[in-house]
């Protein structure tokens, strides 16, 4: 199942900026005072169908109703989480607790989601300036996710690596050793069902371990100039593919198989949040093997001799700004993040400051990598960019495009192919400058 704030470019949210359901509201979702007062039906909505069906949600609801006994949680498990709850939004009928869409923009907050409260909750969250309108907050993230690869140990060991690639050409050999070695597919690129492509532009801050990476698209003319972030993830995905070190054919890619492939060593990295790394242990598990073989590494650059990972929010919880039982659907919101235990139980980063890492990230500890966090102080700027120039930084087209290249399916190459991009991109600035 999918995860994280990767998969749609704001840019086309264009229904939702367009019009609404309603101007919004004032009315704030507040935490009950009296859990026993709580009360009123509840929906919920998820991307996550897999917890829906396997039961864990309703698990949590049960613990939820020891407190809250008077309140009834309901879960809609949405496989088109984006596109559904995109149509859903322009009714008053989006559930009552729900993540925020990646492509709605964050000034559009307001209209949709009840605030959560003032700027105050950074004290006890991580992340909730992606989600702060006017000094006050509109969404709370349960988890955070740090970017890198996940890989399997095993695999990478029978091939005669031991020690995490410190520069892409070394990536690059590493995965060339693998394909020699092992017979395993080297990396997987998820081509077909798209969404995964989208994480390599949470690349940016990574190679060049600056947490304002994102934000100076808005004053870059050519991004994808050597040397910078977006050049250096597209071009090693462009020479991963070219190299014939992914799938043989990636039009037939499918990512709930992947996890298997993975688990059961037959495809060696993919390029991926870290909440991924639950998910392909398990696969793992139900192969036969050991969950421990399923690693994380960082992406292949280091600053000063580290290693630099993107802390970001992964979905962001909101309430429904027309919600008729908002206290009850805060007291799911603050007890799902603060006490349910679903971040540990997927080995994920809780959003609640100071909570302990993840054992799948104990490795970044031990090798010191740094952890910097995404500054977001011009994403509205640099969705206008986006938008206006059609290339679409965080949907899968344009990097399906870069893999079609690559494979030899599409005319051209990477350079007339980052020619282009930082021409759209350059032409793009100067209109919205006027």
């Amino acid at each position: 199942m999918r995860r994280g704030w990767l998969a749609v470019a704001a840019a086309t949210m264009t229904a939702l900026t367009a019009c609404s359901s309603g101007g919004g509201s004032t009315s704030s979702a507040d935490a009950p005072g009296d859990p026993a007062k709580a009360s009123g039906d509840i929906t919920v909505l998820t991307n996550r169908t897999d917890l829906v069906q396997d039961g864990t949600l309703k698990k949590y609801a049960a613990e939820f109703n020891k407190l809250y006994p008077g309140v009834k949680v309901n879960f809609e498990g949405l496989t088109d989480y984006e596109g559904e709850t995109r149509i859903r939004m322009n009714t008053e009928n989006y559930g009552d607790v729900l993540l925020i869409p990646n492509s709605l923009p964050v000034g559009r907050y307001p209209t949709f989601f009840a605030p959560l409260g003032d700027t105050s909750l950074a004290k006890t969250f991580d992340y909730t300036d992606h989600a702060t309108v006017q000094d006050k907050v509109y969404g709370l993230a349960n988890i955070g996710v740090a970017n890198g690869f996940v890989y399997n140990k095993a695999v990478w060991a029978q091939a005669g690596i031991t020690e995490w690639p410190t520069t892409p050409e070394q990536f690059i050999d590493d995965l060339k050793a693998v394909k020699a070695k092992t017979g395993a597919i080297p990396y997987y690129t998820n081509y077909k069902d798209g969404w995964p492509l989208t994480n390599w532009s949470n690349v940016l801050g990574s190679p060049g371990c600056d947490a304002g990476a994102r934000d100076a698209l808005a004053d870059t003319d050519e991004p994808w100039t050597a040397g910078k972030d977006l050049h250096t993830a597209d071009q090693l995905l462009f020479d991963i593919v070219h190299e014939k070190l992914a799938e043989p054919d990636p039009t037939t890619s499918n990512w709930e198989n992947s996890k298997t492939l993975i688990g059961s060593g037959k495809i060696g990295s993919m390029w991926l949040g870290s909440w991924a790394v639950s998910q392909m242990q398990a696969a793992a598990k139900a192969a036969g093997r050991d969950p421990s073989t399923i690693g994380f590494m960082p992406f292949p650059t280091q600053s000063g001799g580290q290693f630099c990972s993107v802390l970001r929010p992964d979905y962001q919880y909101a309430v429904n700004v027309h919600s008729k039982h908002k206290d009850a659907a805060r007291a799911w919101l603050d007890w799902f993040i603060t006490k349910s235990g679903s971040a540990v139980a997927e080995a994920s980063i809780s959003s609640v400051k100071g909570a302990a890492l993840p054992d799948s990230l104990k490795p970044f500890q031990e090798k010191n990598v740094r952890f910097i966090q995404e500054s977001q102080n011009k994403i509205d700027a640099v969705n206008k960019i986006d938008k206006a120039s059609e290339i679409g930084i965080t949907s899968q087209d344009y990097r399906q495009r870069l893999v079609d290249l690559a494979r030899g399916s599409a005319a051209g190459d990477a350079a007339s192919f980052f020619k282009d991009l930082n021409k759209k991109w350059s032409d793009s600035r100067r209109t919205i400058a006027g």
